[in-house]
């Protein structure tokens, strides 16, 4: 974590790519730039591809920290590379990108309308890896299925466990407690968050601070005393499934509120595509996302 990272990641305008898709996630992400499953035979292939996907966005003319701020990395594009450089090391050094790690290994079935995170032995070598490859934080993804209050605190209480963990190791905690966008209650929900997550906030030891990644609320701005928490560098939104249109219009409604899409960031994207079209979708998505952010 350098002081040029903690500038840019506080205050710079511009958005987080998340670049994280894990095993679970990644042949729906495939499958959506055009590459079927039939296009792979194993594990090791279907990375193959993915990572040549993520490459393919991460070197696009238009994905440089101008705009993209940060970029989340999955832990074998860590330890991967892109042009020639360590991954973590090329998105810095070359785009001026801040990298962080998905850290966390899936969830845990649901108990109490949320969803925990597995355990993750080894974190602390995993995090020591991290380092020496120049990421600057982490994230970690729990999620939240129903306004019950003592699932919901639970479920802030273990994200804020292992964002002790993470800053310990002197990296930047990026917590996504994602609430469903499709739950009856979402509204509900969100506001029992808010209460969670502030209580945590309150006791963070002096001076440190965590990043809070959360779905984009029904109600405008009902995050904006987090956004403005001391103990807080900076609030992204997840787009949650939402298509890109939608989510950039809920995120401008939000203010102090940057982006941190996935599937909205690579909406339209095609493995057929020839390069100019690639780089012209690419910078598309990304000036749409960046105004969006602005804007909020």
């Amino acid at each position: 974590m350098t002081d040029a990272q903690a500038a840019q990641m506080t205050s710079a305008p511009g958005f987080i790519a998340a670049l994280d898709q894990s095993g679970g996630s990644t042949p729906k992400a495939l499958g959506l730039y055009g590459i079927g499953a039939d296009a792979y035979a194993s594990d090791a292939e279907m990375f193959d591809l993915i990572h040549g996907m993520r490459s393919r966005i991460a070197m696009a003319p238009a994905f440089t920290g101008a705009k993209v701020i940060g970029a989340i990395l999955f832990e074998m594009t860590m330890d991967r590379e892109i042009g020639g450089k360590p991954s973590a090391q090329y998105l810095w050094e070359e785009r001026g990108v801040v990298p962080f790690l998905k850290i966390d290994k899936g969830l845990e079935a649901e108990e109490d309308s949320v969803q925990l995170m597995k355990p993750m032995p080894g974190l602390d070598t995993l995090l020591d890896r991290a380092g020496a490859a120049g990421v600057f934080g982490t994230k970690m993804r729990s999620v939240i299925n129903g306004a019950s209050a003592s699932g919901i605190a639970a479920n802030v209480a273990q994200q804020f466990e292992v964002a002790a963990q993470v800053s310990a190791k002197g990296l930047m905690p990026i917590i996504e407690p994602e609430i469903s966008i499709s739950i009856a209650d979402k509204a509900e929900a969100e506001t029992l968050l808010l209460t969670a997550i502030t209580k945590q906030l309150d006791a963070l030891p002096a001076g440190q601070q965590v990043m809070l990644k959360l779905t984009l609320p029904d109600q405008p701005n009902l995050y904006k005393p987090l956004v403005d928490h001391p103990g807080v560098m900076r609030v992204v939104a997840l787009s949650g499934g939402y298509a890109r249109t939608e989510a950039n219009a809920k995120l401008a409604g939000n203010a102090g509120m940057i982006a941190s899409f996935s599937r909205a960031l690579t909406e339209g994207l095609s493995a057929r595509q020839t390069e100019a079209e690639f780089n012209t979708a690419i910078a598309s998505s990304i000036d749409s996302i960046c105004a969006a952010s602005v804007a909020g």
